[in-house]
């Protein structure tokens, strides 16, 4: 693609923006470890809400949204979309009380709620494996996207680009930590979301496509694989069972609650929980996550959908976009890799209004994720095992230094990989498993560390066993072999609950006075704990409040995907639909709004 002056104008200006305010917190961020990772537990709701979603926006996700619309249509966006029901529990039922428990990192919480060498263990090993492990591979997939993107701009092949990236990403997260962080997302989210706006706006406008009412009539009468209809918001249960059960049945049943992924953990984590833990007040981590969730779910779908339908009538096959970019290693042919070759389109200015925010979108995941696994290694594992007592500067360098190496390793990674689709379910299938475990540890006092190490254990082996028979053609379908590492996993974790090593009775006393959980789970160390008056009113209050906070999460999730497919429908033109949304989501959002009010109160 040929771009203009006034490209890398527009482009540079974008990317002074972001990152130019972020060299002024180096020396604040530079004062000790809650600066460097938790902005000094100072962060307002608004600017947490940001990050959070900025960092979900990262350079890989147009891409997989691509691949969904065109491998399964509209609706296989709900292997994604049934994640609502995790991040609005995440705001009723966790965000506070994970800022309650005043940890510096979600991996702290460990020793905080369970006890003996077991609790120690699986902090160390969880700061390894999330930390490094599984960061890297995800910083992978985002750099993977980053790789597809420039080698269609530019043809650049993949070390030039994670070259470019790196200096950049590694510069600022080692030099302003979170601080940075959080000003570098918050302004590139808004550069993002331009971009992308005006990359499903000039695909539309393409004489192939013909306008929003061309897209519609034309794609109605094409299908995909197995006969989809690419248009559809749920899946053809008459026609192709399979699909509806892979892409909306599990997801909706099973997944939500049942699969640990990056950015949708059940009960918060990684960098979710990260955001909630730097938030100024409990108020904040709720009102922060609220935010999230509806941007992260209502605000950002559309542009990337309708730029993935539009790639459809451009791009039929993948053989189309092999001839219309000749130079492009075949390798990096996927269906992901149509979100890139929309951009061709783009004119002058708006090419670099994109390239700024494909920069952006890169940076915002990539600081977050350098920043977070930093964290862990360094806080979790380095400060709690290795080196006690030293200076707080020397554990900030510590932090620096971890920075580099996670970007290194997770570029080595980069040239392992070939599609976001497979990425994904990579992830989905290694954290299956665990999700009810991560909901339950709030609510009932028989969770243990060996639980965690149980199901961590369970789930990785039985994924890795899928795998190997994925490779010889032996394994099941996806969709089942989620259901199958659920279920076993689940049976094993239970099991050590009841029979297993158990948690110290002063460590789960001390944890419920800190935190006061509501509900049954806890009745039985409620009565040991001899708790104060003051301790008696806090249980009692997060008691009344759990029927609210359940009726904000039916309402917060109606109110979501109500507002979700009410831009869809006008965006079809099927006025009367999205009518009718609109109204659920205005009395959703009523209704939501007199919740909040009442658990801020």
């Amino acid at each position: 693609m040929h771009l203009y002056t006034i490209d890398w104008i527009i482009a540079f200006i974008s990317v002074a923006i972001c990152f130019i305010p972020a060299l002024f917190f180096g020396k604040r961020s530079g004062k000790n470890t809650a600066e460097f990772f938790a902005s000094g537990r100072s962060v307002p709701w608004w600017l947490a809400g940001l990050s959070m979603v900025a960092t979900t926006f990262s350079s890989d996700t147009p891409n997989l949204v691509a691949n969904f619309v065109r491998t399964q249509g509209v609706a296989g966006n709900w292997q994604w979309w049934a994640f609502t029901l995790t991040g609005v529990a995440t705001v009723f039922f966790y965000a506070r009380l994970w800022r309650r428990s005043g940890v510096l990192t979600d991996l702290e919480f460990y020793e905080l709620r369970y006890s003996g060498t077991a609790a120690s263990a699986v902090r160390g090993f969880r700061a390894v494996y999330l930390g490094l492990l599984l960061n890297c591979f995800i910083m992978a997939t985002v750099n993977l996207a980053a790789v597809k993107i420039a080698a269609v701009l530019f043809g650049f092949p993949r070390w030039e680009t994670l070259l470019v990236v790196g200096l950049l990403n590694v510069v600022f997260a080692a030099h302003s930590g979170l601080w940075g962080v959080l000003v570098i997302d918050m302004v590139q989210f808004f550069i993002k979301m331009s971009a992308v706006i005006a990359a499903a706006y000039f695909a539309v406008e393409l004489p192939q496509v013909g306008g929003m009412s061309g897209l519609v009539a034309k794609l109605s009468h094409m299908h995909g694989p197995g006969g989809i209809n690419y248009l559809n918001m749920l899946p053809n249960f008459s026609s192709n069972w399979d699909l509806a059960v892979a892409v909306f049945v599990m997801p909706l049943a099973v997944q939500w609650w049942a699969v640990w992924y990056p950015g949708a953990e059940p009960g918060g984590g990684s960098y979710i929980a990260q955001r909630m833990l730097a938030s100024k007040s409990e108020k904040d981590a709720l009102g922060g996550t609220l935010f999230f969730n509806v941007a992260h779910y209502v605000l950002r779908p559309w542009p990337w959908i309708i730029t993935g339908l539009a790639s459809i009538i451009i791009y039929p096959t993948l053989g189309d976009i092999q001839r219309a970019f000749p130079y492009l290693n075949p390798a990096l042919i996927g269906n992901d890799i149509a979100f890139p070759a929309m951009l061709r389109f783009l004119p002058a200015g708006w090419m670099g209004l994109m390239l700024g925010g494909l920069v952006a979108a890169n940076s915002s995941t990539i600081l977050t994720h350098l920043n977070w696994g930093a964290s862990y290694l360094v806080h979790d594992f380095y400060r709690r095992f290795w080196k006690r007592g030293k200076p707080e500067k020397h554990y900030v360098r510590a932090g620096r230094l971890a920075t580099i190496i996670l970007f290194v390793l997770s570029s080595a990674l980069v040239f392992e990989l070939d599609t976001a689709q497979g990425a994904f379910n990579i992830i989905l299938q290694i954290g299956a498993g665990t999700g009810l475990l991560y909901l339950v540890r709030w609510f009932w006092w028989r969770v243990t560390a060996w639980c965690e190490i149980v199901a961590m254990i369970g789930s990785f082996v039985i994924s890795m066993v899928f795998l190997v028979l994925s490779r010889i053609g032996r394994a099941p379908g996806t969709a089942q072999q989620l259901l199958i590492t659920v279920i076993l996993t689940t049976v094993c974790w239970l099991i050590t609950a009841y029979i297993g090593p158990q948690n110290d009775t002063a460590v789960l006393i001390e944890f419920f006075k800190k935190v006061h959980p509501a509900g049954p789970g806890w009745n039985r160390i409620r009565v040991k704990a001899g708790l104060t008056p003051e301790q008696v009113a806090a249980v009692e209050l997060e008691a009344r409040n759990f029927p609210l906070s359940l009726l904000g999460w039916c309402v917060g999730c109606i109110m979501i995907w109500s507002a979700l497919f009410t831009v869809g429908n006008f965006l079809y033109g099927r006025t009367p639909y999205a009518v009718a949304l609109l109204a659920t989501f205005a009395v959703s959002a009523v209704i939501l709004m007199k919740v909040v009010a009442r658990l801020w109160r």
